[in-house]
């Protein structure tokens, strides 16, 4: 279980958390939701340690994160971000990246999961092919399925997905998102989304306001409440 107590993240005297209080458990879907600036990527980087909270605890399976050290932590989480991270070398290089000792067999499935099996097989040199720099040679929706496969291969017991769709057009979305859906089986989830597609199938909801928790619930349960989450749902599907 990961579980948040009081936490405050602070930047100087700007304070992009207060007082966060959330548990997560293992398997469990989360999607924590927010305007622009309420703390929601700064709420999801504690988990890898990427920053540490200013007060508050933070604990994994009842420990204080800042009691594992940061390799510990960092081998049990996968991160996709909106921008893919890519190296100017191999595709199956750049898959086996979190999992050095991975062989062809576990690579070839792990983009299988991901739905990038068919692009790359399409490639005149397939999973030797070099992408270019940050994954130059490739669309966004290749790149973005790339580092889903690392993830898959890397097995993690936790995820974190910030924004991971958000870029792509709609045909390249549905492949990344349907990758999503099937990485996230049996795995903690930590979902930082826009789109109500993304949104409406976790078990917990959790909406952002200046930093602070202000609702929380299933998509069910939200939209019976006449609050931010139900107005954010409606302007979507206005459009």
């Amino acid at each position: 279980m990961i579980k948040a107590q009081g936490i405050t993240k602070a930047y100087g005297n700007l304070k992009v958390l207060k007082g966060v209080d959330l548990e997560i458990e293992m398997g469990k879907i989360i999607s924590i939701l927010g305007k622009s600036g309420a703390g929601k990527s700064t709420l999801a980087d504690l988990v890898p340690r990427f920053h540490d909270v200013t007060s508050g605890e933070l604990l994994i399976d009842g420990i204080n994160i800042k009691d594992y050290s940061v390799k510990s932590v960092r081998e049990k989480i996968s991160v996709v971000t909106q921008e893919p991270i890519l190296f100017n070398d191999t595709i199956a290089n750049n898959i086996a990246l979190g999992k050095q000792d991975a062989n062809k067999q576990q690579i070839e499935e792990a983009a299988q999961i991901a739905n990038a099996y068919q692009f790359i097989t399409k490639k005149e040199d397939l999973f030797e092919s070099n992408i270019g720099d940050r994954g130059s040679k490739l669309s966004g929706g290749e790149k973005q399925r790339l580092t889903i496969a690392r993830a898959v291969l890397k097995n993690p017991p936790i995820l974190i997905l910030d924004e991971a769709t958000s870029s792509l057009d709609t045909e390249s979305e549905k492949l990344v998102q349907d990758a999503i859906n099937k990485m996230m089986q049996n795995r903690t989830s930590i979902v930082i989304a826009h789109r109500l597609s993304t949104i409406k199938n976790a078990d917990e909801i959790v909406v952002l306001q200046h930093g602070s928790i202000v609702e929380r619930g299933t998509h069910q349960s939200l939209m019976e409440v006449d609050g931010f989450y139900k107005k954010l749902v409606e302007m979507q599907e206005v459009k």
